[in-house]
């Protein structure tokens, strides 16, 4: 069967390596796809949120499987434009409908949910310009640091902690008053800070059933020992050695049940990936956020550690009979580091033609932010390359990528050589 993955980055990259292990398909296609891509599958260079070119490319390759990677088309609503199609409606979407993607497309929304099917999180308030004085107010019975978050889509810029009262007041009128994250900002989500220290762990569901993966941490500040500007992520790690059994299933217990049951009893016919980012409070979950697809560069990390055929696993999801499925994970370490383009999380050059990656032969070289211009790979954006590798320990696998790495150049380049740091 033919499938088409929307999106273009290392997640992407990953699916696409995944999916091609499967027996099941025959041709896959990327859209728009990234170098690395280009060399396994076929690219078409679409925006995945132009739905009717979308649609133009799904019947011209007789596609039978959409799989969406980012966030955005999901929340725009591709699930359910494929679904109010004749011609569309019964190739199956691996991603939740509209509805469903409010769960990251409105941090106001998703608190809501939380609060309202008994799952841990922080406890919250939303403001607009219209009560800014009660915002004032809220801040002010809270502990610093105060955090401050865009209702909506901010590709992950609109997310403020701060120490400084008055500056949590300056920054939340900014945010609602003046826009600084645009419509994002119309409504902020003021919420208590939570201790402890962050994971995540991602469910695949067909609305009814799930499977539990991998669990996994990002690290996401550009300077090593987690210091500097926030960036998309520069490096992951799976499992998480503090993710024992025990906290896992409280996980399960406390965040996954409640969770596909609230979907369910909210009529939500979920059906795809969730993300859920949780802080571990002393061997107690609490929910940071929810995301409606996997993480980048967390795939990065999960997807190589996962046994089972995913095609399967997402035939599973389109047919509601995942819970029929076999899955398997690996017990081994992956740790992926991501190299990032200099300048990156703020102006940075394009261009720059990346050499070396051919060449590595102990770890997975995951494109990200890459291009091929007049049959050069070349950068093309922030986070460039995310190399991966396992090890029976973290050590043993962050040095196979760091030689891995060695062999890899471009103009620039710049990566973090402590990744796992706080975890060894």
């Amino acid at each position: 069967m033919n499938v088409l993955i929307l999106g273009s980055g290392g997640r992407e990259h990953a699916f696409a390596i995944k999916l091609l292990e499967s027996k099941k398909i025959n041709k896959l296609f990327v859209a728009p796809g990234n170098a690395g891509t280009d060399k396994i599958a076929t690219n078409i260079n679409i925006d995945a949120t132009d739905f009717e070119a979308v649609k133009k490319i799904t019947l011209e390759n007789d596609i039978k499987m959409v799989v969406v990677g980012p966030e955005v088309p999901l929340v725009a609503g591709v699930h359910d434009f494929f679904l109010a199609d004749e011609e569309l409606k019964n190739i199956p979407v691996i991603g939740p409908k509209k509805d469903g993607a409010l769960l990251e497309g409105s941090k106001d929304f998703s608190k809501q949910f939380m609060q309202k099917h008994g799952v841990p999180t922080a406890r919250y308030q939303s403001f607009t310009k219209d009560n800014l004085q009660e915002g004032f107010a809220f801040l002010e019975t809270l502990a610093p640091p105060f955090v401050l978050k865009a209702d909506g889509l901010a590709a992950g810029k609109g997310v403020l902690i701060l120490d400084s009262l008055e500056e949590a007041k300056t920054e939340l009128e900014e945010m609602v008053s003046n826009q600084k994250f645009g419509a994002a900002s119309t409504t902020v989500v003021i919420e208590e800070f939570l201790k402890g220290i962050e994971l995540s762990v991602f469910v695949l569901t067909d609305g009814k059933s799930y499977k539990i993966l991998p669990s996994a941490k990002d690290y996401k500040r550009i300077g090593e020992g987690d210091t500097g500007l926030n960036t998309g992520g520069m490096g992951a790690i799976s499992p998480v050695p503090f993710a024992d059994k025990a906290f896992l299933d409280k996980v399960e217990e406390l965040v996954v049940k409640p969770t596909i049951a609230g979907l369910q009893k909210d009529g939500i016919d979920y059906r795809g990936f969730i993300f859920i980012g949780l802080m571990n409070d002393n061997g107690n979950p609490s929910v940071v956020e929810y995301n409606v697809r996997m993480g980048d560069p967390e795939t990065e990390v999960v997807l190589p550690r996962i046994e089972s055929d995913l095609f399967e696993l997402f035939e599973g999801v389109a047919n509601q009979n995942l819970s029929e499925k076999s899955f398997s994970v690996t017990d081994k370490t992956a740790t992926t580091v991501m190299l990032v383009s200099g300048g990156y999380p703020e102006a940075y050059e394009k261009n720059k033609e990346i050499t070396g990656f051919d060449t590595v032969e102990d770890s997975f070289v995951f494109h990200a932010g890459t291009i091929i211009k007049d049959g050069k790979v070349v950068t093309s954006g922030g986070r460039v390359i995310a190399v991966t590798s396992f090890g029976d320990t973290i050590e043993e696998a962050l040095e196979k990528s760091y030689k891995s790495i060695d062999k890899i150049h471009f103009d620039k380049m710049n990566y973090r050589k402590d990744i796992g740091f706080d975890l060894v």
